[in-house]
């Protein structure tokens, strides 16, 4: 499928991804340690108060020291997790193995979704992190333009059982992953999915893929079960967000200079204040979340 065709007016980019997510944080070397010998992401960086941790030369997560900060409430709008996509069951049970040895009291829950098997944890700071795995989009099951997702049990004990064997554990020990990750999406805390709707679906150009009322929406590029979700299940009726500790910015990777400088008129159309550096463009969503897109093609 090349560029031109994938693109419809108003949507985003089928081949649209998201790229980076970033932490303001209080205790920077005890992040950069979690991400780094839990999760079992590389520290691709680290220049003073600014740590950029992923795989290969992806980066994941960047950490931005922000001491002076304090933590927001717990019902505020923000980051509900950052979901790292791993590209093999082994790998998955290898960041999982490296958690639950390093910090087991992190971890929160696990399903599958019927799309993807999931881990959830809770890093030191409070922030959520999901680690998964895509099923094959060959099994995925579409019912009326919205994609099928369950929550069903997942053993995470049967899971490493059948997936990490001992390339896994012994990697894990040492700290170090396996095969290649990126941010697979984003989950975001809201005040209200009508707004989330009209922000993410009618102005940036996702396309919604399911919907749970008025508790949480989910939307993507390209048919994905979802690059990004917004929910009200800790922070209906918030406003917008106060400078605090947690997130500080999703970027979203469209593939083209094309794609960007069409986005740009799209929220200008739309009245939506934008900062435009010639590379990237940044703006606020409903609840200050800041967003940057920027060009796959301009990235390395």
């Amino acid at each position: 499928m090349t560029i031109s065709s994938s693109r419809s007016a108003g949507l985003l980019a089928a081949e649209t991804g998201m790229g980076a997510v970033t932490l303001r944080v209080g205790d920077l070397d005890a992040m950069i340690r979690y991400y780094r010998d839990a999760v079992t992401l590389e520290l691709l960086s680290h220049d003073g108060p600014v740590a950029v941790l992923g795989r290969g030369t992806t980066p994941i997560v960047i950490l931005e020291h922000a001491p002076e900060l304090k933590h927001a409430s717990p019902r505020d709008a923000g980051l509900y997790h950052t979901a790292i996509l791993f590209d093999t069951r082994e790998a998955l049970a290898t960041a999982i193995y490296a958690v639950a040895s390093r910090h087991p009291g992190s971890f929160t829950g696990s399903a599958d979704h019927l799309v993807s098997e999931a881990f959830y944890f809770t890093d030191p700071e409070g922030n959520g992190v999901e680690l998964y795995f895509d099923r094959d989009r060959s099994t995925w099951s579409w019912v009326h333009g919205s994609i099928e997702m369950g929550a069903v049990y997942l053993d995470p004990n049967a899971y490493l059982r059948e997936h990490l064997g001992q390339r896994g554990a012994d990697a894990a020990s040492a700290g170090l992953g396996l095969g290649d990750a990126v941010v697979g999406h984003v989950h975001l805390s809201v005040g209200d999915v009508a707004s989330a709707r009209e922000f993410y679906v009618d102005r940036l150009g996702f396309e919604t893929t399911a919907a749970m009322g008025d508790q949480a929406l989910f939307v993507s590029a390209g048919g994905y079960h979802h690059h990004m979700a917004m929910n009200t299940w800790n922070s209906r009726g918030a406003g917008r967000r106060g400078l605090a500790l947690g997130l500080g910015k999703v970027e979203i990777l469209v593939p083209t200079a094309d794609d960007l400088g069409e986005l740009g008129e799209r929220m200008s159309h739309f009245g939506v204040s934008t900062r435009d550096d010639g590379r990237s463009l940044a703006f606020d969503d409903p609840w200050a979340n800041l967003v940057e897109v920027r060009a796959a093609s301009s990235v390395g």
